[in-house]
């Protein structure tokens, strides 16, 4: 099994990178994972809104792998805790079989397209994050996941 996070955006802070780049290698001691950065689109808030994120939603759709499990990540998602995660990254290795493509939209969100893809929409928190701060906390859970399938001491029981 595989796992893909596709990313609207680059990481502007040092530290950001930093932890990005931790957990990253992290979780490929379990996983083989991909992160592909796209740019993101200008023109937001006086611009055409609609047409900038269905600009970034069809570069996004062109990057998930076809049968992939498709994740979105979206403040209007569910909300699972960390061991739940865990449990449905361990139901798609034995029962699914696919890999795992995981959506990060830029600062204006995600088009509806992308939305509609998806097998799971999910939110990291009731709270709004930047986008660059979702991606760090989403590769921590996706390496706590992997703590809790192993039995290891990360995730505190």
């Amino acid at each position: 099994m595989k796992l893909r996070l596709v990313c609207v955006g680059k990481l502007t802070e040092a530290w950001q990178r930093t932890a990005a780049v931790d957990y990253a290698g992290r979780v490929q001691r379990y996983f083989p994972l991909d992160i592909v950065e796209l740019k993101e689109e200008k023109g937001g808030r006086k611009g055409d809104m609609a047409g900038l994120l269905k600009r970034e939603g069809i570069r996004i759709l062109e990057k998930i792998p076809d049968r992939a499990f498709l994740i979105v990540l979206d403040e209007r998602g569910r909300n699972l805790g960390s061991e739940q995660v865990a449990n449905l990254l361990s139901a798609e290795m034995l029962h699914g079989g696919r890999n795992w493509c995981l959506i990060i939209g830029g600062p204006y969100g995600l088009d509806p397209a992308v939305r509609k893809r998806a097998d799971l929409i999910l939110s990291l928190s009731k709270m709004t994050f930047t986008h660059q701060m979702a991606r760090v906390f989403l590769l921590e859970q996706l390496y706590r996941s992997c703590t809790i399938l192993k039995n290891e001491p990360y995730h505190n029981r």
